[in-house]
């Protein structure tokens, strides 16, 4: 027995030296417990038993059917200060500062760690590129005639449909098509509330939806959101018994600046909570394909009995952000909805509905999904690694369940606006905490964009980061 303990703290102590040194960095996958039983000439059950004893260190994350993988150096991040309690609803200001950071962020030469896209490298061009031309061939009529009055290719919606075979069966005449998923969110808006109401929110929550709410003249009610678990229900509710909320506007599913999935039991009883009170809730499911969970986490219009739910997405951040394709699955707001976008916008070219109509019914949107899931995971466990050795030790990291960004809080006396000015100065670009808040919250906060390629530029630009940081805190 004492030679079988032995064996196993020997294997993880060396694998655990290796990811110390780095040749194992946060994110890799290490070898399969078959392929390190035949190197080291272990049996399968001793190496199992060193990769738990690792586990139980902290120094690797077992993921279902595909392996072990090195975590980073995680500083937890707790409930974010300032978030506790509801406040009143407010008017949003964001507009003028945000249009100053993203022309300060499109300066030339600058490390892009600001707006929330994937690199080039991680879409699937080349496949585009000969659907595009296939669909261009079959039916050249695409390319030059527009429907007066029908914004869905038919089999678009189809395929948007089986995709939601695993949690729930559409209504073809519930789906929407639309430009993007920002125009289906702001069509959802403009049905559902009028100009003063109270759109309740995450805190902290993506800015382009606090620039959707201010565009329209609506109040924002922050409501307080857990890094892991999203948003409280309980505060929720509060809102809502208190006849606060007119809509409630989320992103469930890897919570953009966050990346907290809301637990499934928490969606039931949301929905629950719409359909007593008649409220809308108007989801955001954009990163839903991009979870890193086992199974793709449901939305909450899986259980949505009274089609109080309106689920926006789109495919601009797995396949193509040129195609300008979105929708929403509207439920009983689908003739409102439908008729907002006729007046607003017209119809949308069938052109590239019926790409992406190709492009996911066959298996290639599944392999894309995978790679980019491992690729993003990988690059976050890096991005918040180098973060946690080159920012203050007070300093903490999100840890994002899906999507490809990270949430990063520093010392409270850092204004994220003024280390902005600095860091552009310096050749580094991200989002400042104040960007995502109704009132002003999270100064001391910002979000940094992991879709880039992590090598020799990206590590150092997040060191410059760290030093300014370092800087600004005194």
């Amino acid at each position: 027995m004492s030679t079988q303990l032995n064996l196993y703290e020997h294997l993880a102590n060396e694998l655990g030296g290796l990811i110390a040194s780095r040749v194992f960095a946060p994110g890799d996958r290490l070898p399969s417990i078959r392929h390190l039983a035949q190197q080291k000439r272990l049996s399968v059950s001793t190496v199992m038993q060193a990769l738990r004893l690792m586990e139980d260190r902290g120094l690797v994350d077992a993921r279902p059917q595909a392996g072990y993988y090195v975590r980073h150096r995680a500083r937890t991040m707790a409930a974010m200060t300032g978030a506790e309690h509801l406040q009143e609803p407010a008017y949003v200001g964001i507009n003028n500062l945000l249009m100053r950071v993203l022309k300060a962020n499109d300066a030339g030469g600058l490390v892009q760690m600001g707006s929330a896209w994937p690199q080039h490298e991680l879409l699937p061009m080349k496949r585009m590129q000969k659907t595009v031309a296939a669909v261009a061939r079959r039916d050249s009529n695409l390319l030059s005639t527009v429907s007066c009055c029908e914004t869905n290719h038919p089999e678009f919606a189809r395929q948007i449909a089986r995709r939601a075979l695993e949690w729930g069966r559409l209504d073809l005449n519930e789906i929407v098509v639309t430009g993007s998923c920002s125009e289906a969110i702001s069509l959802c808006l403009r049905a559902v509330a009028k100009p003063g109401d109270t759109i309740a929110i995450e805190s902290a929550t993506y800015f382009v939806l606090l620039q959707l709410i201010e565009s329209l003249g609506m109040k924002a009610l922050e409501i307080p959101t857990h890094p892991a678990t999203g948003v409280s229900i309980d505060a929720l509710e509060l809102a809502m018994n208190a006849g606060l909320v007119r809509a409630v506007m989320l992103i469930p599913n890897a919570n953009n600046p966050l990346g907290c999935i809301m637990p499934e039991a928490n969606k039931q009883r949301l929905a629950q909570l719409l359909t007593r009170h008649d409220i809308p809730l108007i989801e955001d499911d954009i990163y839903g394909d991009l979870c890193f969970t086992p199974q793709r986490p449901w939305p909450v219009k899986a259980y949505d009995t009274s089609g109080h739910v309106m689920l926006c997405a789109s495919f601009s951040k797995a396949i193509s952000p040129g195609s300008r394709v979105g929708y929403v699955v509207a439920g009983r707001y689908a003739q409102d909805i439908a008729v907002l976008k006729m007046v607003s916008s017209g119809a949308n070219s069938h052109f590239f509905q019926a790409v992406l109509a190709d492009f996911l019914a066959g298996s290639a949107y599944e392999q894309q999904l995978r790679k980019m899931r491992r690729a993003l995971s990988q690059r976050i466990a890096r991005m918040s690694d180098a973060i946690c050795g080159a920012f203050p030790q007070q300093c903490t990291v999100s840890e994002p369940q899906g999507g490809f960004v990270v949430w990063v809080s520093l010392p409270e006396q850092v204004d994220a606006l003024a280390l902005h000015a600095d860091a552009v100065g310096r050749g580094v670009a991200f989002m400042p905490g104040q960007l995502f808040s109704a009132s002003g919250k999270y100064r001391n906060y910002l979000r940094l964009n992991c879709g880039n390629p992590w090598g020799p530029r990206t590590e150092a630009a997040i060191a410059t980061l760290g030093e300014l940081v370092h800087r600004h805190a005194g």
